[in-house]
């Protein structure tokens, strides 16, 4: 039974080792740019509205990009609720789910690595913590959010989801207390940085479990704005 199923999985990557490596690369570059301008920022200002600018602008910018050059190659979820969601609405196999979340975390934890080696930054676990008091509801609303826009972007206006996400995203930079986590990947990804950008594992797993709750808010709300057609 085992071998039957070691057999179905390399069948399964190597007929779609194409999508992995995107969504591998994609997150990589992600938590890469979430982290490297972090440690940016943290060197160029003291100021703390300065660093969250410059990482916040950083962030956007790179939505708009990988998700513009690897959507259509792997849908560009970049992002386990993301494909949770895809899950859920039958838009991937369980198994491409599986190997999805796979790739996406082993792409935060290398895009940390690279953005702390690019500084001469050790690779540590952060020692931040961020459970605010308002920090569940922010990330359940950045989530949700996050997810209502691909959702309603790619049954109304598919040709804008790469701006929709990058605007959704950094506008949540500023209203949510949480600074706009919204992404199991690259949460994980943030436990292995000091930086700005950094998250103690305890807020880590925190964040992550709200964020799985956001992600079926906002799928929950677009079933009740799309009705029957949905």
């Amino acid at each position: 039974m085992i071998n039957i199923y070691i057999l179905y999985s390399v069948t399964r990557i190597s007929e779609h080792y194409h999508k992995l490596i995107a969504e591998l690369l994609g997150t990589m570059l992600l938590v890469a740019t979430v982290v490297g301008s972090g440690i940016m920022a943290q060197n160029l200002s003291d100021d703390i509205g300065v660093q969250l600018t410059m990482n916040m602008l950083a962030t956007a910018f790179i939505l708009f990009l990988l998700i513009s050059i690897f959507g259509p190659i792997s849908g560009a979820h970049f992002n386990p609720a993301v494909s949770m969601v895809f899950l859920i609405t039958k838009g991937i196999s369980a198994g491409m789910f599986a190997l999805y979340v796979l790739v996406q975390l082993i792409g935060g934890l290398l895009g940390s690595v690279i953005a702390n080696a690019m500084f001469s930054l050790q690779t540590v676990i952060s020692t931040r913590e961020r459970l605010a008091a308002g920090a569940p509801l922010s990330e359940i609303i950045a989530t949700a959010g996050l997810i209502l826009t691909i959702l309603l972007l790619i049954r109304h206006n598919q040709s804008l989801v790469a701006v929709g996400v990058a605007t959704w995203i950094g506008s949540a930079y500023f209203f949510t207390s949480s600074t706009s986590f919204a992404n199991p990947a690259v949460t994980f990804g943030r436990i292995f940085t000091e930086s700005f950008a950094g998250i103690e594992p305890v807020s880590a797993l925190a964040f992550i479990g709200l964020q799985l709750v956001g992600a079926l808010v906002g799928f929950g709300i677009y079933k009740l704005l799309e009705g029957k057609n949905g």
